[in-house]
């Protein structure tokens, strides 16, 4: 495995396999990896003839409130992960390689932007946006591999891909989950131990969720009402949002009747958590 830091010798490597016909699968991430990132690494492993894992905390998706600074690192422990996960490169490039001086170009998206965690966000998914569309010319991967925990994210990366006509596929991954419920997050290393427990609730309220909408209820109101008097019940949680949602529009629906996504963003003290399920009937 090779690690580089610059645009350039990214560039120069991917070239060199590209010459040999290599396919190339690529997992971008924020660093302080855990198991659900390198299940995203072991797919392309076994998806591609090579794979690139980026490691970048991009200050651009970051609110001026946001936890940029504090935002866990360990690149010693990623770089193991990754090599043990198969990965051929790590790119980690500086704040200054990517965002150069002067740099005035993005890349923005309405609609689907709008709801969920953009609500709260407002310029979050801009920052996701811009450098998911920098390192896919970077990288130019055949394949892309994103979790569905960040199933707003998805769908942006998604039709962000099939707007611009960029020529690597989107791969969902199922969510990956601590023995609890939990799902994983590098975000769980600021919960205490109280608080840890305390989060139980948010993947319960998806569970619960999940179950009724199986069972055949079709009623988003009542849905939701069970889903926050779970985590209302927690005195350590606070719901920044609940929803039932289209699948494919991301917009607000009364009544399931094609396929949906139930997602909840919730603050567990300081730490924002978020969780959902996809249900397609």
């Amino acid at each position: 495995m090779i690690i580089v830091n610059t645009i350039q010798d990214a560039r120069k490597q991917i070239k060199l396999w590209r010459k040999s016909s290599c396919s190339i699968g690529f997992v971008p991430t924020m660093g302080f990896l855990h198991e659900g990132h390198g299940s995203l690494i072991k797919n392309s492993v076994n998806d591609n003839d090579k794979t690139v894992v980026s490691i970048f905390v991009n200050p651009m998706q970051f609110g001026p409130r946001e936890d940029l600074s504090s935002y866990p690192r360990d690149f010693d422990a990623d770089s193991v992960m990754c090599n043990d996960a198969g990965a051929d490169m790590i790119f980690c490039p500086t704040d200054t390689e990517m965002y150069p001086d002067g740099f005035c170009s993005y890349v923005d998206m309405s609609g689907l932007t709008n709801s969920l965690c953009g609500k709260s966000r407002p310029t979050h998914f801009r920052g996701v946006c811009t450098v998911v569309c920098k390192l896919f010319n970077i990288v130019t991967a055949d394949r892309a591999y994103f979790g569905q925990k960040d199933a707003q994210q998805l769908a942006v990366i998604r039709r962000m891909a099939r707007d611009l006509s960029m020529d690597t596929e989107i791969i969902a991954c199922p969510t990956m989950r601590e023995t609890d419920g939990l799902a994983k997050s590098s975000r769980n290393s600021y919960l205490s131990p109280e608080e840890r427990k305390a989060a139980q609730v948010v993947s319960r309220a998806i569970f619960e969720g999940e179950r009724l909408v199986k069972q055949g209820e079709t009623g988003t109101a009542k849905i939701l009402r069970l889903m926050e008097d779970i985590v209302l019940a927690e005195t350590h949680a606070k719901i920044d949002y609940i929803e039932i949602v289209d699948l494919y529009t991301l917009e607000k629906i009364e009544e399931i009747n094609g396929p949906i996504l139930a997602a909840a963003a919730v603050y567990i003290g300081k730490t924002r958590l978020i969780d959902n399920f996809m249900y397609e009937g």
